[in-house]
């Protein structure tokens, strides 16, 4: 059996196979080819958003909050809310609001940047580091049994092309 044949019966039972059938059926000239790759990605984060992360839900966070943690222990540093807002794809007013509840639970801490008083700075606190360091292997571990269903060809494939569309929607849609 060839991968071909085995990839499209995998496309042709998916969600978005039988609303592309639908489409077609009403209209038999239009070109469903985007909603194929959308629809699929779409598809695909609604369902793993749904899954929650389990071992984050564990630890009361949610991914937001998880990829704000992440961040400011990445970069090392003490980011401002507006770095913050760029490096995890998020509004200031979101940032904003994260800061505060991960301050209240002390995972984070808020400074007035020591030359310019009206400028915060975030850091981890020592808590946020080691809720951080201690989440981050069982978090991988679970998103890599979620894509067990996909071999070592299948995955780099898979990361390929997901990286060429985001350049090229980076690159495209970053702007506006």
């Amino acid at each position: 059996m060839n991968t071909g044949t085995a990839a499209q019966r995998r496309r042709d039972g998916d969600t978005v196979a039988g609303v592309i059938r639908q489409w077609r059926s009403v209209h038999p000239g239009l070109d469903t080819g985007p909603m194929e790759i959308i629809g699929r990605v779409n598809r695909c984060a609604a369902l793993l958003q749904q899954a929650e992360d389990a071992p984050l839900r564990r630890a009361g966070l949610s991914r937001a909050e998880f990829d704000l943690l992440g961040a400011l222990r990445r970069t090392g540093d003490e980011l401002t809310p507006g770095e913050l807002a760029r490096e995890t794809f998020s509004s200031g007013a979101a940032v904003t609001k994260r800061v505060k509840q991960l301050q209240e639970r002390e995972l984070v801490e808020r400074r007035a940047d020591t030359r310019d008083r009206r400028v915060a700075r975030v850091r981890l606190t020592d808590a946020g580091r080691a809720l951080v360091d201690g989440i981050l292997p069982e978090q991988l571990a679970y998103e890599k049994a979620v894509l067990a269903g996909l071999d070592e060809d299948g995955h780099e494939e898979l990361t390929g092309l997901l990286s060429g569309l985001l350049l090229q929607l980076e690159g495209r849609l970053g702007g506006l």
